[in-house]
């Protein structure tokens, strides 16, 4: 099952920043994000304190804590670390005031029924994106390279590139910054390679991911923002590159507003962040 919940209505350094005084906390929570990022196969101690760059004692320690509390596991053969139960717990009780998925699935459904393709629904997560839904065209060939629940650096896919392309330029490079040593897990991805995709976005008015991640597929996207102008979501349509000219990515992002357009509405007149 997929967590993801409130996104605050503050900068977008804001939500990478530690607040004064509450480190170890910032630290428990990037150790999650890492986790989760990786929990279908699970971590090594080893590869988590390189990710969060923390010496592997303390991030041992953290981990230990985070254990004692459910909210890490460790497989006693492998030891490699996974997300633990009072996670799924946690994401049941808040699952009823996050309606975010609920209310974007019909405008999923109908970009897939008109599109043919794959339609992705993405939201932000500090420094990362996850994917929360995904509705499948009636095309015979798909691309389903993004499992409802995947977590990713932001400015990876369409999605995430989507979430990045409104921020302040120096907001952008700040981000991508801070998933360096993420990226090159995707196609060998670097963060002057992530920035000149973003200025590319700039340029053409939407996120353009053309084998960025997966060779043979082409994704098209475009965010959805909050009240407060924010970024808050992204809704991506993928396909074999193939199907993918020029013409109908202009064809697929004239969709994708129509429908943004609405859901950006809903959002307003209904008080959701």
């Amino acid at each position: 099952m997929p967590q993801y919940g409130h996104i605050e209505e503050a900068s977008a350094m804001e939500k990478i920043k530690p607040i004064a005084g509450t480190q170890s906390i910032e630290r428990a929570a990037h150790l999650l994000r890492i986790i989760a990022s990786h929990n279908s196969a699970g971590l090594r101690l080893v590869d988590i304190s390189k990710q969060a760059t923390l010496e592997r004692p303390t991030a041992h320690r953290i981990l230990k804590c985070l254990m004692a509390e459910g909210l890490v596991r460790q497989n006693p053969e492998t030891h490699r670390y996974f997300l633990g139960h009072l996670i799924f717990e946690l994401g049941l009780a808040a699952s009823s005031s996050f309606n975010l998925r609920d209310i974007c699935h019909p405008s999923l459904v109908r970009l897939a029924e008109k599109s043919g393709d794959t339609v992705f629904l993405t939201i932000r997560s500090g420094a990362d994106s996850v994917c929360i839904d995904r509705v499948e065209g009636s095309f015979p060939i798909k691309t389903l390279t993004l499992e409802v629940g995947t977590r990713r650096p932001l400015g990876v896919g369409a999605g995430g590139l989507a979430l990045l392309m409104k921020l302040p330029e120096q907001a952008q490079q700040e981000i991508v910054s801070a998933n360096a040593l993420r990226l090159a897990a995707y196609n060998n991805l670097t963060v002057p390679a992530v920035m000149k995709l973003l200025k590319r976005c700039r340029e053409l008015g939407f996120a353009l991911n053309d084998a960025q991640v997966t060779l043979g597929s082409t994704s098209v996207g475009l965010p959805i923002r909050s009240r407060s102008g924010e970024p808050i979501l992204a809704i991506s349509v993928g396909a074999i590159s193939s199907r993918m000219t020029e013409d109908r990515q202009k064809e697929l992002v004239s969709m994708l507003r129509a429908e943004i357009k609405t859901l950006e509405n809903f959002i307003e007149d209904t008080g959701h962040p």
